[in-house]
């Protein structure tokens, strides 16, 4: 197994089995994002250097847009996508296996926490994942210390407010609040 099969089966959604052969290259994957991460956050880079570790991170071009305050941390790093003007900022943290895709011009809080993957409720197959993707639109704003779960979209032209736990999907041109995060207001009242 390779990591292109790996990508290619989470994102279909496919569980990866505990100690499978997918498993395996997951966390092989996994070494080298905390290497590359270990760079990046050990000391001072001009923004033209973080976007170098990016693109080594993630395996694909990062645009000269893209601003990153580290530190920065993901367990993965081959499966996010970034638009052009992203902004993320200080102490976010990525677990990207499921797939993250960011849109152009979205703004991301310091500490914001993106989850792809859920581990199996049965406590016999625990260590089992199952992988879901984390769609952000084009202009969205997500403020400090949220967390969104896997399988999560999120509307062009959002607001999710700081400290949400987003568990749904979020209509476009909304604020979303709160614990669960439930829509609030349109963006335009």
């Amino acid at each position: 197994m390779e990591l292109k099969d790996l990508v290619k089966a989470l994102n279909n959604g496919e569980t990866i089995v505990s100690d499978s052969p997918l498993h395996e290259v997951m966390h092989r994957t996994s070494q080298e994002a905390l290497r590359i991460t270990a760079e990046l956050n050990g000391s001072y880079h001009e923004p033209d250097e973080v976007r170098q570790l990016l693109a080594s991170l993630t395996g694909k071009p990062v645009d000269k847009t893209v601003t990153m305050f580290p530190p920065f941390h993901t367990d993965f790093g081959k499966n996010t996508t970034f638009g052009r003007r992203v902004f993320i900022n200080s102490g976010c943290s990525f677990q990207d296996q499921g797939g993250i895709r960011i849109g152009d011009d979205s703004l991301i809080g310091h500490n914001t926490v993106l989850a792809t993957l859920n581990h199996d409720i049965n406590p016999e197959r625990r260590a089992d994942m199952h992988p879901g993707h984390i769609i952000i639109g084009r202009n969205v704003w997500i403020g400090s210390n949220v967390t969104i779960l896997p399988g999560v979209s999120i509307g062009d032209d959002s607001v999710i407010a700081a400290g949400s736990v987003v568990t749904k999907d979020v209509r476009g041109g909304t604020v979303v609040v709160g614990s669960p995060a439930r829509m609030v207001r349109s963006v335009n009242d």
